[in-house]
């Protein structure tokens, strides 16, 4: 897989070729960001990218929310951004409260002692450097993300080392609009970069004054007068505007919003019991439950193999999987007996949970929303758990067990402790899912509150997951999201391979 560059390599601080009239196409992505505090005055000080940096003071932690199309299948990401103050080695603490009394004052940015002739580094340097990263590159798995900006952020010219294509920029309703914002509205736009109107619920001047500048238009559906969204977005659709809705996290959102031509769907409503009817169910329930009760057992070959049969879905995936993950010992498999002999129990085990999720239309795996978001979580809660104290494999299968199964009502429907009872878990991975008990409670919930992008959150739990910080608990929603969103994976990352009907 190719992952989307979010930054040009060859870039350096010259401003970019401008293309007049550059049109405003290309598939939009999604991001969100806290990025506010520390822009003030950056761009006074980031002209010249060509020269090396100095140490930065920031620490970037992100974590990404999906975003839908009309079909109910991924398109972007928003990204949402922590920002930590760090120092240098020997600076102690003394260095991160500098950062935060800078960044409340609207002081420069502090620094390390430089050499001659190197520029200090601005927050808005740091955070394209922090964007550049191959675990966030990885993580938007071929999708393109939003970013907010504020006013300071557009005017730094470091800005401009993000490609254009893969990234659109959110413009908040509080930005301060004068004639210097728009005309840099209008040179960024002939650059090809694209803006997207962020969180309207009721608009002001500021919607009135930005909206010609604009590509789309995101509106709260969870906070919009439901008098008042239908005639804005006729108004808005009639202009040409993407309809982009946020907050859609019921059933009920998501029908709304669809029904009155909206283009793209911000919010978990997928993964919500009674998803909208136009996602199918990729085997027979019966089957799935079945299977997923033998896998739970120690069957025999034999036994797993007439199960098998009774999915054919499964089987088709299962032969494709085991020829594709080179576990097949350098022949082709083409019998269900070679294919089970080849992988295992174990990994069989893995695929079938993680496919009890995908979509029976013929999609691509990685732009499946449910799959993707279960197959993140599982991941991140056996990473994280192995980070643990006294923490072993047999810790680390739970905690995947405990990931994969915390949306199984998405699929089945109905109470979930009693699809849980189906599935004959145990009871602390049972306790953990309904009730949120135990140290695999706390681990989902940080994972719940990291794909909302609650830090404050993750980091009151993260005092009962020592040693676990904020920082590493957005690592490893990062390496988590890039390992579901992978399309050749190794046969050690045991799990989920990319299958094209």
């Amino acid at each position: 897989m190719t992952s989307i560059e979010l930054v040009d390599p060859g870039r350096t601080g010259e401003a970019r070729e401008a293309v007049p009239g550059a049109a405003l196409a290309g598939a939009a992505g999604a991001a969100a960001t806290d990025l506010q505090a520390g822009l003030a005055n950056s761009a006074a000080s980031s002209a010249n990218a060509t020269v090396p940096l100095n140490f930065s003071p920031f620490n970037f932690c992100f974590a990404r929310q999906p975003i839908l199309n009309r079909d109910g299948m991924l398109c972007g990401f928003e990204l949402k951004v922590h920002v930590d103050a760090v120092s240098p080695a020997g600076e102690g603490d003394a260095a991160a409260a500098t950062v935060e009394t800078a960044a409340a004052s609207g002081e420069p940015d502090p620094q390390t002692p430089a050499e001659a002739g190197t520029p200090p580094v601005t927050f808005a340097q740091a955070f394209v450097e922090a964007l550049s990263e191959a675990a966030v590159q990885g993580a938007l798995a071929k999708h393109p993300a939003y970013l907010d900006v504020s006013r300071e952020l557009l005017f730094d010219p470091a800005l401009e080392q993000l490609l254009p294509e893969p990234v659109m920029f959110e413009l908040p309703l509080d930005i301060a609009v004068d004639d210097a914002l728009i005309a840099r509205l209008i040179e960024l736009h002939g650059r090809r970069y694209r803006f997207v109107l962020d969180g309207v619920v009721v608009p002001n001047e500021t919607f009135a004054r930005l909206l010609p500048y604009v590509e789309g238009v995101k509106i709260d559906v969870s906070a919009i007068s439901r008098a008042l969204l239908p005639k804005l977005s006729s108004v808005l659709k009639s202009a040409g505007k993407l309809l982009i809705a946020m907050g859609v996290d019921t059933q009920a959102d998501f029908e709304t919003a669809h029904n009155l031509g909206f283009d793209k769907f911000q919010g978990y409503s997928f993964a919500r019991p009674h998803t909208p009817s136009l996602r199918k169910v990729s085997a027979p329930r019966h089957a799935l439950l079945n299977l997923l009760q033998l896998l739970a057992g120690d069957p025999t070959v034999a036994q797993l193999e007439a199960e098998l049969k009774l999915n054919p879905v499964l089987v088709m995936h299962l032969m494709k999987l085991a020829n594709s993950s080179g576990l097949a010992a350098g022949h082709r498999v083409t019998t269900l007996r070679d294919a089970i002999n080849a992988t295992g129990t174990n990994r069989i085990a893995r695929w079938t949970q993680l496919l009890l999720y995908a979509d029976g239309r013929k999609v691509a795996l990685e732009d499946d929303p449910l799959l993707q978001l279960a197959a993140s979580r599982a991941r991140f809660m056996e990473l994280a758990v192995l980070r643990l104290p006294s923490a072993g494999r047999d810790e680390a299968d739970a905690a995947f067990l405990t990931g994969v199964f915390s949306f199984v009502d998405a699929v089945f429907g109905g109470p979930l402790d009693h699809t849980l009872n189906v599935l004959t878990l145990s009871k602390p991975i049972q306790a953990a899912i309904l009730n949120r008990e135990g140290v695999l409670g706390t681990l989902l919930s940080a994972v719940d509150a990291l794909e909302r992008g609650a830090f404050a959150e993750i980091e009151a739990l993260c005092e009962w997951l020592t040693p676990l910080t904020v920082a590493e608990v957005a690592e490893l929603g990062l390496t988590a999201a890039a390992w579901a969103g992978a399309a050749d994976r190794s046969a050690e990352a045991r799990g989920l391979e990319r299958i094209e009907d």
